[in-house]
């Protein structure tokens, strides 16, 4: 428990505390927020946000790794590979999110990475998590991941070396490319709005670490489950190394909101809203609940999930729109809702969803145990 509050504590104090500093260092090196015309003229309340310190996603990954890093050390809780794969996750994305920001800046446009490009980039980190994630097993034989698809926990039925060794490698890296790639771009198309990627995350993440930490209290060893527990275990790797990295992670966050909430004085930028995807989805795939994933982190479905029935929808009618502005958050702004009132309901839906995974989580533990 000490580790985990130390690794909370250490990163909140470092992004609160600090974020003024590293925001006069954003200005001196040009480092605002690039705003496109079009996006001026739907929403003209947008224009005053030009300049504004941008790239504040870097703040919060030094943030969470510091604070992991003294959390463990002062806990006596070395790092493990599942650690180190989360903040994998997280700068890998990151920097992929920086080159976007940095080609704006640059350029001086709203538009850096083109699609596939980003993609690309975002597998290039994938691939190499998921190789290591599937090896090194520990002297109980568990790797940090499973090639299973999984809910609560692994599905038995569902495992991708059934079809052979080199088909079910092949077909397990794509489902976690697919994971990746859609978590980071889901919180990279809801980051729209002051502070609501960064509070949705809170609720996303933490109920992560409720779930890591929960496994770590039922882990299946013999010497320290009774008799009729052990079919309700999890055989989750390193899941109190998980929720020490999530907590870290979770405190970063909430230092960071302090300034990023309406009316934001630093923006997190693509470094930070696709490092909050890696985040979550290494959290999803290393506790094994991947396709609960899709409760748990809902909100960030709701942005992408607009956009495509928009475009759907486009083309079925020849040119109609289902909402007044997509993703779903500027079609309530160009409905008059103000920019608060969207983030704070927002962060209401995030942590119902959140609340909702958890408990179907425990009651799919009640169910066995």
């Amino acid at each position: 428990m000490r580790s985990l509050l130390t690794a909370a504590a250490i990163s909140l104090a470092f992004t609160l505390f600090l974020t003024p500093v590293f925001l006069r260092l954003f200005r001196s090196w040009g480092w605002g927020q690039v705003i496109r015309t079009p996006e001026n003229v739907h929403n003209p309340s947008h224009g005053e946000k030009r300049g504004t310190p941008t790239m504040g996603g870097t703040i919060f990954i030094a943030g969470t790794i510091l604070g992991y890093l003294v959390g463990c050390f002062a806990g006596n809780n070395p790092p493990t590979i599942s650690g180190w794969l989360v903040i994998w996750m997280m700068v890998g994305f990151g920097v992929v999110g920086f080159i976007d920001d940095y080609m704006k800046l640059r350029q001086q446009r709203s538009l850096g990475l083109s699609g596939w490009p980003k993609v690309v980039g975002q597998i290039l980190v994938t691939v190499p998590f998921g190789i290591v994630a599937l090896n090194f097993p520990n002297e109980g034989g568990e790797a940090p991941a499973s090639p299973y698809v999984s809910v609560f926990r692994d599905i038995p039925v569902l495992n991708f070396m059934t079809f052979g060794v080199i088909l079910g490698w092949i077909l397990y890296l794509i489902w976690i490319s697919v994971i990746g790639v859609a978590a980071s771009n889901a919180v990279n198309l809801t980051d729209g709005l002051d502070g609501l990627a960064a509070g949705a995350g809170i609720f996303v993440v933490g109920a992560l670490s409720i779930i890591a930490f929960w496994q770590f209290n039922q882990v299946c060893t013999s010497d320290t489950l009774v008799p009729s527990l052990q079919p309700a275990c999890y055989n989750t790797r390193d899941p109190f190394d998980l929720a020490i990295i999530s907590a870290s992670f979770i405190g970063a966050l909430v230092g960071f909101l302090w300034w990023n909430a309406p009316k934001a004085n630093v923006f997190m930028g693509d470094v930070g809203s696709m490092s909050i995807g890696g985040v979550i989805a290494a959290m999803s795939i290393l506790t094994r609940t991947e396709l609960l994933l899709v409760l748990i982190a809902g909100v960030y479905v709701i942005g992408p999930g607009s956009v495509i029935l928009q475009r759907i929808y486009f083309k079925l009618t020849k040119g109609k729109r289902l909402f007044l502005m997509s993703p779903f958050h500027h079609h309530l702004e160009m409905r008059g809702w103000a920019e608060i009132t969207i983030v704070v309901r927002m962060w209401i839906i995030a942590g119902m969803l959140a609340v909702a995974g958890v408990g179907l989580f425990y009651v799919e533990w009640l169910s066995r145990a």
